[in-house]
């Protein structure tokens, strides 16, 4: 199996299609030193996300082990996930920022 895929952080629930994929194909990738794969139950641009589990409305959308958005209706595991169906969440910088000690 080619992987076509990226997982970025093993926390994440969507990997990162390395290559357009067609609805019916398999997206693999890898989580550590395991190979793992996916159908895709759509079509996914290249460059563009998949579902690795089923989301609900208003489920959290986790890329790179960080939150990148919130879902607005439900997602299956294998659909594309995209601005159709995330919105972004605003994140408060400031009080993520580590302290410079004097």
């Amino acid at each position: 199996m080619e992987i076509n895929a990226l997982l970025m952080d093993p926390k994440d629930n969507v990997v990162t299609c390395v290559a357009e994929v067609k609805a019916g194909d398999l997206v693999v990738y890898k989580n550590g030193d395991q190979l793992c794969s996916l159908k895709a139950e759509e079509s996914i641009p290249f460059c563009h996300k998949i579902a690795l589990t089923d989301l609900k409305k208003g489920d959290e959308v986790v890329k790179y082990g960080e939150l990148i958005g919130k879902t607005t209706r439900d997602v299956a595991k294998g659909q594309w996930v995209s601005h159709e169906n995330i919105y972004s969440v605003p994140r408060d910088y400031e009080s993520e920022m580590v302290k410079e000690e004097e």
